[in-house]
């Protein structure tokens, strides 16, 4: 799948294997194949690749339920029919045909057909991906007319007339995915709203640069639009999609330029934006996404990977997470272990004086936050630690506990500085940030007189950032000046 091999997306949210098995045995085009690769035998006749020959094409319709005369029904059994030999369902022996005879190749239910009532989860999604595979390298390919009028005289395929590129094809498909897979993860990590086509469609059209299309730019979305609705159509049928197709009402009341500027731009509300195509990840879908992703050296996390790792490992990881997908992997984490050496081993992690240890530190935080009274000795222990102290003392006093030692005047501003760095590390300068700013400096008299003076590696960087930022416009003169002395003072 192509992707930026070094790329690290946020982590998803799965369900077990055993829960996606279960959905993989119940996508309808992999229960067709199953269907087929047990209907297989001795009389079962395929042809060159392992096609069915035409003649068997109503008796395996008829096998899947389908009227044995319906031609739609011969093209679901024949599609059915590929899955299962592409991912050994079926083993066939193909025809020979060296002695020039017309003869027919046989094919018999697969060992891997047993797999998919007695194997494991893992090896039940093992055939599902590569049940996938073939149904992406389908969605690849235009449609058979284009092909049959590319034909050359030799009755080979001149792909300069068809405008394909195959690989070019399977890239574009593979980038779509990936984006939708972004949209899906980058939030709360788990299938959520469906997302619009033409959404989509421009994700892979419009320059990130450009800030208002062209009308050639629009007529591109356009057209990728409508290539994604016939291939979310062949999509759907594996389990990786849940589709809403672009309505044909539309397409025949709207012309071309209408339908560009209408797909890229999106409409006035939801109802018509639906009648663009809407589509959304299956968890099935991210769970093939993902294992395609990973096989291309794209770093792609899991909730749930990191429960058996040191708590150093956990916070280096969580702290490139979003708010909830880190909530969610601390509490997977906390689950199970002995909750007063589990408190002491996050803190122990979260000290330390590199960039990322003010957002290792808030990370830390989160993880305590629900933490019951059982973590308190583990908490206090670190009172004087001139790095946690402060974090050790707002979780005792929000709890209302008794004998917290008043932070010394260093601690307040060390842990100020601290906090405003983990804040720009996590979310950057958000419109939450100023006021922040201004709620840490309001209550201390001469702020920025003592604060450039911490011993904090970040402290010229938060005082520039409050020079920035701060809402108050003196206080904001003085944190340029306090953070030119902190800078001098470093160098």
């Amino acid at each position: 799948m192509s992707a930026e091999p070094h790329a690290t997306l946020p982590p998803v949210r799965l369900p077990s294997d055993a829960e996606l098995a279960r959905d993989a045995l119940g996508a309808p085009l992999f229960a067709r194949a199953v269907r087929l690769a047990r209907w297989a035998g001795p009389d079962t006749r395929v042809d060159i690749g392992g096609e069915l020959v035409a003649a068997q094409l109503p008796e395996a319709a008829a096998a899947l339920g389908f009227d044995a005369a319906d031609e739609e029904g011969a093209v679901l059994a024949s599609q059915a029919w590929r899955v299962a030999v592409d991912t050994g369902l079926v083993d066939v022996t193909e025809p020979d045909d060296d002695d020039g005879e017309e003869e027919s190749g046989t094919a018999v239910p697969g060992e891997d057909l047993a797999l998919v009532t007695g194997g494991a989860p893992g090896e039940v999604l093992d055939l599902w991906l590569a049940a996938l595979d073939t149904v992406l390298a389908d969605a690849s390919v235009p449609d058979l007319d284009g092909l049959v009028d590319a034909l050359d005289a030799g009755g080979e395929i001149d792909f300069d007339q068809l405008d394909w590129n195959p690989r070019r094809e399977a890239d574009f498909l593979d980038g779509v995915l990936a984006n939708l897979y972004l949209l899906t993860v980058a939030e709360r990590g788990a299938p959520d709203g469906p997302v619009p086509l033409p959404v989509l469609a421009a994700s892979m059209v419009i320059p990130q640069d450009m800030s208002e299309p062209t009308d050639a730019v629009l007529e591109r979305v356009s057209d990728a639009m409508m290539r994604l609705d016939d291939q979310f159509r062949q999509l759907e049928p594996i389990g990786l999609v849940e589709f809403r197709p672009v309505d044909e009402a539309l397409m025949a009341e709207t012309d071309d330029e209408e339908l560009a500027a209408g797909s890229a731009a999106g409409a006035a509300d939801d109802e018509d934006v639906s009648r663009y195509g809407m589509v959304r990840l299956t968890p099935l879908g991210l769970y093939g996404i993902r294992a395609r992703m990973l096989e291309a050296g794209v770093t792609a996390p899991a909730v749930g990977e990191l429960a058996d790792k040191g708590a150093d490992a956990l916070l280096d990881a969580v702290s490139g997470y979003p708010e909830g997908a880190a909530q969610a992997e601390i509490e997977q984490w906390l689950t199970g272990r002995e909750l007063s050496a589990a408190v002491a081993e996050l803190l122990a992690a979260a000290r330390g004086a590199d960039e990322g240890g003010p957002l290792r530190r808030l990370r830390c935080q989160q993880a305590l936050a629900p933490a019951g009274p059982e973590a308190e000795p583990a908490v206090r222990a670190v009172l004087d630690d001139p790095e946690l102290g402060g974090l050790a003392r707002v979780w005792l006093s929000e709890r209302g506990a008794a004998d917290v030692p008043a932070p010394d005047g260093a601690m307040v501003f060390w842990l100020t500085v601290d906090t405003i760095a983990a804040q720009l590390a996590a979310d950057g300068e958000t419109a939450e940030l100023p006021l922040l700013m201004e709620s840490l400096t309001a209550h201390h008299t001469g702020f920025f007189d003592q604060v450039w003076r911490v011993e904090h590696p970040a402290t010229a960087y938060v005082l520039e950032a409050m020079g920035r930022l701060h809402p108050d416009k003196k206080a904001a003169k003085e944190a340029r000046k306090a953070a030119f002395k902190a800078r001098s003072r470093q160098s």
